[in-house]
């Protein structure tokens, strides 16, 4: 059993990844991408569209285009994965396991919150409230937020900001690799949740904290909060 080192110091923010980590809505956005190039009749697979995962638009965009698809081609196969997508998640999705305990025990303490998500204004809000998650969070951070996307750390920082909290003193978590990359490169400490990616050994070698479940995160948290 691997034994996860404890948390450094009590942090005075904490700052969450929305898709993956707390909402379980990787499984359905693959599903629409995977429908949609079927759909459009495109040679994609799931492998390929895993390689999406935590990035923003414009990446996803950019690794679309490596495949020698055209601009039209594109914007078809982004707006059909979308209208899917909304149609499919329009009631809410479940929760990650954890989640809700890990928000209430920060939430008991007053720690600050904030989300750092990829996903796009105004589908960000939307999905949080559908998930009675808003209420929790002092800030919403969305990838048209900033200039540059996950694994760069402008919207780790962007959020720390927002919250009035030193990066360094913020702890972030995180399910994907562009995602936990993005914010170390903040200064933050990171937990990584993964999910449908598992960290490769150059993920592995970057030392922040890889756990199961939100609920050993919440188990590394309750010691400094008694």
């Amino acid at each position: 059993m691997t034994v996860i080192a404890a948390l450094p110091f009590l942090p005075d923010a904490v700052i969450f990844d929305m898709d993956g980590l707390m909402i379980d809505s990787e499984r359905v956005s693959l599903a629409c991408w995977n429908e949609a190039a079927r759909a459009s009749g495109l040679p994609l697979d799931e492998s390929f569209f895993l390689r999406m995962v935590g990035l923003g638009d414009r990446d996803c965009r950019a690794l679309l285009q490596q495949q020698g698809l055209s601009e039209g081609t594109i914007e078809t196969l982004v707006d059909t994965c979308h209208a899917l997508y909304d149609a499919r998640t329009q009631h809410g999705l479940p929760l990650r396991p954890g989640i809700m305990e890990l928000l209430e025990l920060l939430k008991a303490h007053a720690v600050p919150c904030a989300v750092a998500t990829s996903t796009r204004q105004p589908r960000a809000n939307r999905k949080l409230a559908a998930a009675g998650l808003l209420p929790y969070f002092d800030a919403v951070v969305a990838g048209n937020d900033v200039e540059r996307p996950k694994p760069a750390p402008d919207i780790y920082l962007l959020a720390a900001r927002r919250l009035g909290q030193d990066p360094q003193r913020c702890l972030a978590l995180e399910d994907s690799p562009a995602g936990t990359r993005a914010a170390l490169a903040a200064g933050m400490t990171v937990i990584q949740v993964p999910d449908l990616v598992d960290p490769d050994e150059a993920q592995r070698a970057l030392g922040h904290r890889i756990v199961g479940s939100l609920l050993d995160a919440h188990a590394l948290l309750v010691p400094l909060l008694r």
